[in-house]
């Protein structure tokens, strides 16, 4: 594993984290090489899974749901 065990961050480092892995997210994707991509993704799944299972009632906006999105398309159109 890359990184410190998830599971082993506080609140504040997990989203500082998460943060920064969104953030060089687009970077690693367009830029980086096959190895770069897959221990990005891996430590993205990682964080995101940890994340999840801390914070398993959150608050899901409407708009980002498969209905809200559909009904923000019929409004539009």
């Amino acid at each position: 594993m890359t990184g410190v065990d998830p599971g082993r961050l506080d609140d504040q480092q997990l989203m500082k984290e998460l943060e920064t892995i969104h953030r060089t997210r687009h970077d690693t994707l367009l830029y980086g090489s096959n190895d770069a991509l897959h221990t990005h993704n891996e430590r993205m799944a990682q964080l995101e899974g940890e994340y999840l299972r801390r914070n398993p009632r959150r608050t899901v906006a409407t708009g980002r749901t498969r209905e809200g999105a559909r009904e923000r398309g019929l409004a539009e159109s």
